[in-house]
């Protein structure tokens, strides 16, 4: 289903999940605000809508109705997924998840994890989405909201079908059992769904049994919100494979592109499933592009405030606007990579399969960056908002810590580019030139400077050099740079209290600098696994798994090697050898 859709979705259950009647929602004032809050809503009017939407909830507070008030508060939040205000929706709904928390309402937090839920769906991020619709089941169990569980199975379904249709056909038993016990008139849609699973899993007798059942439930006045896409995938089950493309075309648009290609597909009309695919890819990241630009123009405007305010921060916030475009343009560059790989297929039929893996690849590693960024970005928004009221806080001291975690965060964020630009580096087809002159001693006693602040105070950072203070290697100085520095980098986070040493010496033909620490330790089985892109063994650590990957490569471009050494066990010891080459 699309995101348009699943947002129409919130939205329904949310109506749905109104608190028992009360006397009140018979009153001609009550029914005024909200058919004009409905209207509104349709319309995509944003001016009356919240407009319309705050009359209702002020009128709600009155009657202290909270869950009807919190249902509205929702509503706001759904408006904004329809218009794809996907930065605005989740701010509000982490403003409403916390104004329940201090408010202690338990009883109406699923609302607040529901939106999340969505927002994750719409984003790509299913996993998460997952996870919040599965505690909105648990908190409406414990609740006593079991008649509104359904519609939360069937957004678990939607997720889960592509992937595990097993687990997602479960699903829809457990919800079907709920309805038929509190809400039977969701009986009908859920066997519809069902019915769609069945096709999908290549049930097809199955399938045209439960169309059978759908006719007749149909001919009784019954309706489901699957309705079309049952009778478009009818019409491919009976053969008439450009008749269910037409339907789907018209009645889906975009949102039809993935069961076109699924139709093209199970005919073995591979190139026109491929055809279908790269639409499908198209709108996709049209819709991806709409959100990182609106996330984007949110976080803007709070930076502009700010700059606003305090016109002393102004170079550092217009550094980090900076920092977030390229990003951007990092990201459109990938997946202009993968879609160019594409091309090159030699037969359709394993062009379509390998487009598809490729388009997965994509979404996990913007997911990926995307939460590497936020964490650190949400922490200088979050900041800059307490600087930017005196009434918090007063104290030089503290200013001088927030401004001091800005500054980490923004730190953190120019490490990832780094390792983005270190990718691409090592990609392109370019000669790097290995005619630096580079002082070792001095080049690993500036590395240790550049990470002292951010090593434990029961962390002791030394240099234990064999080679003269005037020991020169010839080599390209911004690659030997770049693997220390990773090198130090990661042994300093995973290091909370010994030593972190930087060791030197040469052979005669090779220079072989070791980073050792008494951090946490790599297994030995994990020694070249550790090495591969985007591998991280702590996936509570930030970084997104690039350090250890361009290291190795960089000195593999310099004609050298670096290797985990497994005989060291008190924590993680990583060995660079580097050929020493004549100045002659």
């Amino acid at each position: 289903m699309g995101r348009y859709i699943l947002a129409t979705l919130a939205m329904v259950f949310c109506l749905s999940s109104y608190s028992l009647a009360q006397d009140y929602k018979t009153e001609a004032a009550y029914l005024t605000l909200r058919d004009s809050m409905h209207r509104a809503f349709n319309d995509g009017d944003s001016t009356r809508f919240f407009t319309a939407v705050k009359n209702l909830q002020d009128y709600l507070l009155e009657q202290n109705d909270l869950h009807a008030y919190y249902t509205q508060r929702c509503n706001e939040i759904v408006f904004l997924m329809n218009r794809q205000k996907i930065f605005e929706a989740y701010k509000l709904a982490r403003q409403l998840s916390k104004e329940l928390r201090e408010k202690q309402l338990d009883k109406e937090m699923y609302m607040a994890i529901n939106m999340m839920g969505h927002i994750y769906r719409y984003c790509g991020n299913e996993e998460s989405a997952k996870q919040c619709f599965r505690e909105v089941i648990q908190r409406m169990e414990d609740a006593g909201y079991r008649e509104s569980m359904p519609p939360i199975y069937m957004n678990i379904v939607n997720v889960e079908m592509d992937d595990h249709p097993q687990e997602a056909m479960k699903l829809l038993e457990q919800a079907r059992e709920i309805a038929a016990e509190t809400s039977p008139e969701r009986v009908f849609d859920i066997d519809v769904r069902r019915t769609l699973g069945y096709y999908s899993m290549g049930e097809k007798e199955k399938f045209l049994e439960g169309y059978k059942a759908y006719k007749e439930g149909e001919a009784k006045g019954l309706s489901s919100v699957h309705a079309r896409s049952l009778e478009i995938y009818y019409q491919a089950c009976l053969g008439n494979v450009d008749k269910a493309v037409e339907m789907a075309r018209q009645d889906l648009a975009d949102d039809g592109y993935s069961t076109i290609a699924n139709i093209y597909k199970d005919a073995g009309r591979w190139k026109e499933a491929y055809e279908a695919l790269q639409q499908q890819t198209k709108a996709s990241d049209s819709i991806n592009s709409i959100i990182l630009s609106n996330s984007m123009q949110g976080i803007q405007d709070e930076l502009h405030l700010y700059e606003l305010e305090h016109e002393a921060a102004k170079n550092r916030m217009v550094t980090m606007t900076v920092i977030i475009a390229l990003l951007l343009l990092l990201i459109m560059a990938l997946v202009y990579i993968v879609l160019s790989r594409r091309r090159h297929m030699h037969q359709l039929r394993n062009a379509y399969q390998h487009a598809l893996e490729s388009d997965k690849m994509k979404t996990a590693f913007i997911q990926n960056v995307s939460h590497e960024v936020r964490t650190p970005l949400n922490i200088i928004s979050g900041f800059a908002q307490v600087i930017a009221d005196p009434e918090l806080t007063d104290s030089v001291e503290e200013r001088q810590h927030m401004s001091k975690m800005m500054q980490k965060s923004a730190q953190e964020v120019t490490t990832l580019i780094d390792e983005i630009l270190g990718l691409s580096l090592i990609e392109s087809s370019s000669v790097q030139s290995k005619d630096d002159n580079v002082q070792v001693n001095r080049l690993l006693r500036n590395v240790l400077d550049d990470y002292s602040e951010q090593a434990t105070a029961e962390t002791q950072l030394s240099v234990e050099s064999q080679l003269e203070d005037g020991f020169t290697l010839r080599t390209n100085m911004s690659m030997f740079r770049r693997i220390v520095s990773s090198l130090t980098h990661n042994a300093v986070k995973y290091t909370e209290k010994g030593h972190v040493t930087l060791k030197a010496q040469a052979d005669g033909q090779n220079l072989v600098i070791a980073v050792e620490d008494t951090g946490c330790g790599i297994p030995a089985n994990e020694a070249e696994h550790v090495f591969g892109r985007f591998v991280k063994l702590d996936s509570f650590k930030e970084g997104i798994g690039l350090g250890l990957p361009l290291s190795r490569t960089f000195a593999e471009q310099l004609g050298g090697t670096v290797r985990l050494d497994t005989s060291y066990t008190e924590g993680a010891r990583f060995i660079v050898t580097i050929p020493i080459i004549n100045n002659d």
